[in-house]
């Protein structure tokens, strides 16, 4: 909901931090790479019930997953060799695939370290990642019949994503936040739930009307 506004008021501080990376050593797809073992890292922490470790290593995964994308567009424009080149599609591809094992891997994580901790129910995790799968699988499914048929929506990005209530910013608010109260992690889960089904419900529906 809020990334459209969001994503010009932080390209100039990313592409700062980007133009300061720009490492021979420092590649998009090892920042992608960072960006899961960051990930995973936070899953792990947070079913072991470290929870302010699990939001440090949420928050710098994030972090990772947000600089990748200007670093690549840099690299574009200095024209790097064609297996350096973004637009061949992979770079994106490992972005895609990275955030999707995140995503699930952190909703696990926090899921048992708050039934461990506090006997939190898994039915609220469980639908979280249900609506997860139907979100994802709309937009991914949209970004590649709109390559096809050439009604792509190009923001910068290597996929077409459909707007929606739940996006990027408020997933990382919403990770943070139980990972910052995880005694109420399942309560911010059964919420967040049913926005990410509202979502995808959107998405389905805007989607189906711009492929008409």
């Amino acid at each position: 909901m809020f990334d459209a506004r969001l994503r010009p008021l932080l390209s100039p501080a990313l592409d700062t931090v980007a133009r300061w990376l720009d490492r021979p050593w420092i590649t998009p797809d090892r920042l992608t790479g960072l960006n899961l073992v960051l990930g995973i890292l936070s899953a792990a922490l947070a079913a072991s019930q470290q929870w302010f470790p699990a939001l440090a290593a949420w928050l710098l995964c994030r972090a990772a997953d947000g600089v990748d994308g200007p670093l690549a567009r840099r690299r574009s424009q200095q024209n790097q060799p064609e297996g350096d080149n973004p637009d061949s599609g992979r770079g994106g591809f490992w972005d895609i695939t990275a955030d999707f094992a995140v995503y699930g891997a952190t909703v696990a994580g926090v899921a048992v370290g708050a039934t461990t901790a506090f006997g939190a129910p898994w039915l609220p995790f469980l639908a979280v990642m249900f609506a997860y799968y139907i979100n994802g699988s709309t937009f991914l499914a949209f970004s590649s019949i709109a390559e096809k048929t050439g009604r792509q929506k190009d923001d910068g990005r290597s996929l077409s994503f459909l707007g929606g209530l739940a996006e990027g910013a408020e997933t990382v608010l919403v990770h943070s936040l139980w990972l910052i109260f995880p005694a109420a992690a399942w309560q911010i889960a059964a919420v967040w739930a049913f926005v990410v089904l509202v979502s995808a419900t959107h998405r389905i529906v805007s989607g189906y009307r711009l492929l008409s």
